[in-house]
């Protein structure tokens, strides 16, 4: 379709939220390079010079610096960040492989909740330029690490991953390289309790204050947490369906469908709920004496739903992505609906939870109001530690169908939550999320200035990092490795809500979906064209409001939008606003242009993009319908930068 068939309009005033939008482009864009400056060599690693004395972990802290950096190219940032990202990519990865925590680029073995918050970085950059036939080639690579055999991890017969360690060296034996004991001394364990509560003679905390006990469950976590099935191995299907998306590898496809199907089927065998240990020939409950909790990153120890949930919502999402199918969303759904048969309404200050400080600093004076709350482990006493559910696996499960039950589940979480529905709460975690309420107050049409209001609060956001940074020079002998992600001044949350209309990733493995993508028609590459902000205004099953700017006084600038991120939707029709009979701009005596009587019209596209041309001081409202392709969802390769 051409471009003149959408109708646009002359501004004579500019949206605040425009303007904030394309200052936050240019703020972060200052702000990285200040980081990169601060705490980067030359060849992109960070500056440290510790070592990892013999531990798996430490991973994920040195990537997740980066995670969103990627991201923030395809939303509209400069080519200059995908660059550095790369960079940065490149260079810690040498710095890890030095450190000997990698094998041919991969972690050598750890657990998925952290892997995943390693690979998040990885999938951003493939889908910034899946042109990068190096990056392309690393992604075959690291899936076949999984699908292959000879990769180690999958046993094809027990349909399993049999270790919770796990990656570049196949299976590895328990949760380190060195028998640990468990002593009561680690206060900062002590929240979450005892790792495993059916040892002889240990019944509480206070037990491992006696060092032959401390011993004795060092000894058993090895043995029993360090071996078997878990449920946050199910993220490992992002890097599978990370490599599918280049070329649609039927194997990779199969693979996620089997893997996942094999959970399906110890989750129905269970009520429909997924159990949190499988022992390597394959028997639910099978690492503890047939009890459907206890495992590694499990129902009771550490952090039950936040772990279990992630991998069980990855993976399901993963699956019906790949098959179409959404019934796969019942392992995800279940969990949720199960805890939230069990919840109570309660304050989080006069509730003890393992997390329970998070809450208090994000909920401020709130966390003394009752709220719903929900179990989120479960052990020998019945379901236990309970606290308010993450707002973001209801919202991704709802926002990934569209299904109406899936909304229903949000809105009872919603009606539940003392978090505001109005403004922007002023907090940023690792994570980058945690806003979604108020976004989608803002999509229901009940909080219109959320946009300008968090914008706002993501230029403080970032305003805070560059004082962090400004005023801390830790010594790189003793900085500790989550110092540099706690002070990454790139942020996304806002803007991927905003301009994309989706949730932030989820953090332990998620692939980067989106409602809408864009192009910059002219310099043919990924993201909005510079002076175009874009606000996604509501997402009603199949139907999108979005409306553009260009705040370019000069320049025409086009932009190509897209349904999805992969090609796996079409645009139906395009309904745009207009104005019939003004005389933008008029004549030069007149005090001001005469506005016109407004129209609208819609145009059939029947195709997966269009294009939208914006003369200089012009915007476009528009209602995209939009329908599943048909078509195999892939990478859009379109804009490399090399």
């Amino acid at each position: 379709m051409a471009e003149r068939d959408i109708l646009v309009i002359p501004m004579t005033t500019i949206p605040s939220w425009a303007v904030l939008e394309r200052r936050l482009f240019d703020t972060v864009e200052e702000s990285w390079r200040v980081f990169a400056e601060k705490f980067t060599e030359a060849d992109g690693r960070l500056r440290f010079d510790r070592g990892f004395e013999g531990s798996r972990d430490g991973v994920d802290d040195f990537y997740e610096a980066f995670f969103n950096w990627p991201a923030f190219y395809s939303l509209g940032g400069s080519r200059e960040i995908l660059d550095a990202a790369k960079h940065h990519w490149a260079g810690v990865t040498a710095q890890l492989t030095e450190a000997g925590m990698l094998t041919d680029e991969f972690e050598n073995g750890y657990d998925w909740f952290h892997q995943g918050e390693s690979l998040i970085f990885f999938y951003a950059l493939c889908a910034a330029d899946p042109l990068d036939a190096e990056f392309r080639e690393r992604a075959r690579r690291f899936a076949e690490l999984y699908t292959d055999a000879r990769g180690g991890n999958y046993d094809v017969e027990s349909n399993t991953i049999a270790a919770p360690h796990n990656g570049a060296r196949g299976l590895l034996d328990g949760l380190g390289p060195e028998w640990l004991s468990y002593p009561a001394s680690q206060e900062y364990m002590r929240p979450y309790g005892l790792p495993l509560e059916y040892l002889p003679g240990i019944s509480g905390w206070s037990d491992l204050e006696d060092p032959a006990k401390a011993d004795a469950m060092g000894d058993a976590m090895q043995v029993v947490l360090g071996a078997g099935d878990v449920p946050i191995n199910l993220a490992s299907t992002s890097l599978v369906l990370n490599r599918w998306l280049y070329d649609g590898d039927e194997p990779s496809e199969r693979w996620i469908a089997r893997y996942v199907d094999g959970w399906r089927a110890r989750a129905a065998d269970n009520d429909g709920l997924i159990p949190d240990n499988v022992s390597p020939d394959g028997r639910a409950g099978g690492m503890h004496d047939g009890r459907w909790f206890g495992g590694h990153y499990g129902w009771t120890w550490p952090h039950g739903l936040l772990s279990v949930e992630m991998g069980a919502l990855i993976g399901a999402m993963n699956a019906a992505f790949v098959t179409g199918d959404n019934s796969y969303l019942d392992l995800a759904r279940t969990p949720l609906d199960t805890v939230l048969e069990h919840a109570i309404t309660a304050s989080v200050d006069d509730t003890p939870m393992s997390i329970q400080s998070g809450w208090q600093d994000r909920l401020g004076a709130a966390s003394a109001e009752p709220a719903l709350l929900v179990p989120h482990r479960f052990g020998k006493d019945g379901w236990f530690d309970f606290g308010p559910m993450p707002m973001s696996m209801p919202m991704w499960l709802w926002w990934f169908s569209r299904e109406d039950a899936d909304r229903e589940r949000l809105d009872r979480v919603i009606a539940g939550s003392v978090e505001s529905a109005i403004g922007f709460g002023p907090f940023r975690d690792k994570e980058e999320a945690g806003h979604e309420r108020p976004w989608l107050a803002y999509l229901n049409g009940e909080n219109p200035e959320y946009p300008e209001a968090a914008l706002a609060g993501a230029l403080g956001q970032v305003a805070r990092r560059m004082a962090l940074i400004e005023a801390e020079d830790p010594d790189i002998r003793t900085v500790h490795i989550h110092f540099w992600q706690q002070v990454n001044p790139v942020v996304t949350e806002v803007l991927t809500q905003l301009v994309a209309g989706a949730p932030q990733v989820l953090y332990n493995g998620g692939i980067p979906f989106a409602a809408l993508s864009y192009e910059d028609a002219d310099e043919g590459r990924q993201g909005l064209p510079a002076d175009v902000a874009a606000l996604v205004r509501s997402i009603d099953g199949e139907c999108i409001r979005l409306e553009l700017v260009n705040l370019s006084m000069t320049q025409t600038r086009r932009v190509i939008v897209r349904p999805g991120r992969f090609g796996e939707r079409d645009i139906v029709s395009v309904t745009s606003s207009g104005e019939a009979g003004g005389d933008y701009p008029g004549p030069s005596p007149a005090y001001r242009s005469l506005p016109g009587e407004a129209v609208q019209q819609t145009v059939e596209i029947g195709a997966a993009e269009c294009l939208i041309e914006l003369p200089p001081n012009h915007r476009a409202e528009l209602t995209l319908l939009t329908r599943p392709s048909g078509r195999r969802p892939a990478f859009t390769a379109t804009g490399t930068a090399g």
